[in-house]
């Protein structure tokens, strides 16, 4: 079975074109957002920075292995706008891939129904290959890619719309837009190795929370759900969640032929800190530990600025 796992390894690996699989997935998408739609950078309130970890298909040896950075902040206060900075690591097997981009997202109030925000994310994308091949001692297979990167620009765009007089959000994006496309080399040198073609992304996403109508109105019930394609494979997120007083919470998420996950979290003083286990239903399922996610939050919120009254002497 290794044999065989190895030869088909080898022949995916040696081809002339690899296209680009689907984005990280996480199961705690909800503080994720401007990863993969940048029109919501900033639109809540306040300078948080939020750092995700996540650990696919534990026990499986080259699995996926995410971490995420986010830091956004809102201007509204300066400008109708928001800002933000977002790091990606995945690794998968011998690849690593990296991507940072700068978000920038122009909020629009419209009327008392809610907020639009449109946003752009520019930045780069890097493609590594590490592998450590064991071929023959008396034949090196020279076809086999080598150690080698690439990079290349990348752009992401979103339209997110956060609702004020009920508490929803409703969200369109695509990622990848530039659809990167990166040569390694292999032990012949340079363009005889893997072509890592990026593919583009699209989602859409929404939730609304039902506010305050459990445990004498200290419980809240949030829904949440996250469509995602490349149309080759389309993945879908539900989750549900109780949220007592906003201090913790409690839910479930089911994603589409992959899983079912069980997360919870809480709040001390202005941290967030919430675990996830998803319990893997794919083929995977007899030889996977299921997959963990942690994630951490923090929010800072500027003061309101003290409102002073000037009296003119001529008037006192």
């Amino acid at each position: 079975m290794k044999k065989r796992l190895l030869v088909l390894s080898a022949l995916v690996l040696a081809s002339t074109g690899v296209y680009g699989q689907q984005d990280p997935l996480v199961t705690h998408f909800i503080f994720n957002k401007m990863t993969f739609n940048p029109g919501s950078t900033g639109i809540d309130e306040g300078i948080c920075g939020t750092l995700m970890y996540r650990n696919q298909w534990d026990k499986v040896n080259g699995a996926p292995n995410s971490a995420f950075l986010n830091v956004e902040a809102n201007l509204d206060r300066f400008i109708s706008s928001g800002v933000g900075v977002s790091f990606v690591h995945d690794a998968i097997g011998f690849n690593r891939q990296n991507n940072v981009m700068l978000n920038y997202s122009f909020h629009r109030d419209i009327s008392s129904y809610g907020t639009l925000g449109a946003g752009v994310g520019l930045g780069l994308m890097t493609f590594g290959l590490s592998p450590v091949w064991v071929p023959p001692v008396t034949l090196i297979d020279a076809t086999l890619p080598a150690s080698s990167s690439a990079k290349s620009f990348d752009a992401n765009f979103g339209l997110y719309w956060k609702g004020r007089s009920a508490p929803y959000y409703i969200g369109i994006s695509s990622t990848h837009l530039a659809a990167p496309s990166m040569a390694t080399a292999s032990i012949l040198g340079a363009g005889s190795g893997v072509t890592y073609n990026a593919a583009r992304h699209y989602y859409v996403m929404g939730g609304y929370k039902f506010a305050n109508v459990l445990a004498n109105g200290n419980g809240s019930i949030d829904v949440q759900a996250l469509v995602k394609t490349e149309f080759v494979k389309t993945s879908v997120d539900i989750n549900v969640r109780y949220l007592h007083k906003d201090l913790f919470y409690g839910g479930i998420t089911y994603r589409t032929s992959d899983a079912v996950a069980f997360m919870a979290g809480i709040t001390i003083q202005k941290f967030l800190i919430g675990y996830s286990y998803d319990l893997t239903l794919n083929k995977l399922s007899s030889i996977s530990r299921g997959s963990h996610e942690v994630v951490l939050k923090y929010c800072y919120y500027l003061p309101v600025p003290p409102r002073t009254v000037t009296l003119h002497p001529r008037y006192l």
